[in-house]
């Protein structure tokens, strides 16, 4: 793979350099430009000689840019890390299919499950009388509540959770919260690899900062990057309370980030007393236990034995030996370390 921290030939150009070597129409351009300016501020048009040169400057820089993405430079520099470019791109398409395949919904408030089979209006006519808070009765994540319940839910949210969104206190529960945060988790990461390979390509690149500050999406397509507009969509859970006037409102929000959602396993896992089943002998899978389990495989994939010490941006996921779907448990014993690439292939093989 190419090194993007490999030095380069060429010395980066800075803005200025690019004007160097214009045409002879570029130098004719640039004198008209500057004697309509001369001509407007002498004429006290101030308004147009103010527009005329913010269009010239916006111009200016247009051209600067389409320069620098025909220099020499560039080109030599595009054309050494083309190898990286196109593993960005396999990692994008990657991200793509753990979005796609990933489980990042979580029970739902019964409160409202049927609002969709009625309709209502406010008929008062009176003018004092408007809906300035109206409740959300159709959302399966929001669940409309007393303020003292939205009060209480932001003291303890996890126990409230549980309680309003149907979210089981059992094996299976448990089991469905860690296969969320399994999803969020690996889509988190590979979001931050895939902006840090992006950072990479760029320093090794070095562009004037005005390509950066006004050009930046047309230097990765002139790269060959392939950005990816994908976010992680943390789900999100909302006890609103809306006074019965709707004059008034208020409401607790709770994000299952990765943080929330090792805290709800802990706190299911409470409830359920894993130790009196068979299956319940075993570690709960959360973001300290991935991390243990990189550290002990020394951050090493288990099949084709590239490392993070080989490879800067190699993006490396917790794998069940055995697939959860085949009855495989999250103990040390089953979970290895593997890079996204023999992930990606053994999918949930037994190998």
């Amino acid at each position: 793979m190419t090194d993007t921290n490999k030095t380069s030939d060429f010395a980066p150009t800075p803005w200025w350099g690019l004007l160097l070597p214009l045409p002879w129409w570029g130098w004719v351009l640039a004198a008209l430009g500057l004697s309509l300016e001369i001509l407007l501020l002498a004429s006290g048009a101030w308004p147009f000689a103010i527009l005329g040169g913010y269009g010239a400057y916006r111009l200016i820089r247009y051209l600067l840019m389409r320069r620098y993405f025909a220099s020499e430079e560039f080109l030599a520099k595009k054309e050494e890390i083309q190898s990286v470019v196109a593993e960005h791109n396999e990692v994008k398409n990657y991200v793509s299919e753990i979005r796609n395949s990933g489980t990042f919904e979580l029970g739902a408030s019964s409160t409202g499950s049927h609002a969709h089979l009625a309709q209502s209006s406010n008929t008062s006519r009176h003018n004092y009388k408007r809906d300035r808070n109206v409740a959300n009765f159709a959302a399966p994540n929001v669940h409309n509540c007393s303020l003292q319940v939205v009060r209480n839910a932001q003291a303890d949210p996890l126990k409230y959770l549980i309680k309003y969104f149907d979210i089981k206190a059992t094996e299976s529960g448990v089991a469905e919260v860690e296969e969320l945060g399994e999803s969020v988790s690996r889509l988190e990461e590979a979001i931050t690899n895939l902006r840090a390979r992006e950072a990479s390509i760029t320093e090794s690149l070095n562009p004037p900062r005005f390509i950066l500050k006004h050009y930046n999406a047309e230097f990765m397509k002139e790269v060959g990057v392939e950005l990816s507009p994908i976010s992680v969509p943390y789900p999100n859970y909302v006890f609103e309370y809306v006074s019965a006037g709707g004059n008034s409102g208020q409401k607790t929000e709770i994000q299952l980030n990765t943080p929330t959602i090792d805290a709800l396993i802990s706190k299911l896992s409470e409830k359920v007393k894993f130790a009196k089943s068979a299956a319940g002998q075993r570690a709960l899978m959360t973001a300290k236990l991935r991390n243990f389990i990189k550290e002990r495989d020394h951050h090493t994939c288990q099949f084709c034995s590239v490392s993070l010490a080989q490879q800067e941006h190699l993006l490396l996921e917790v794998d069940h030996k055995i697939p959860v779907s085949k009855g495989g448990l999250s103990v040390e014993e089953n979970l290895q370390t593997l890079c996204w690439r023999c992930n990606r292939s053994k999918s949930n093989k037994v190998l």
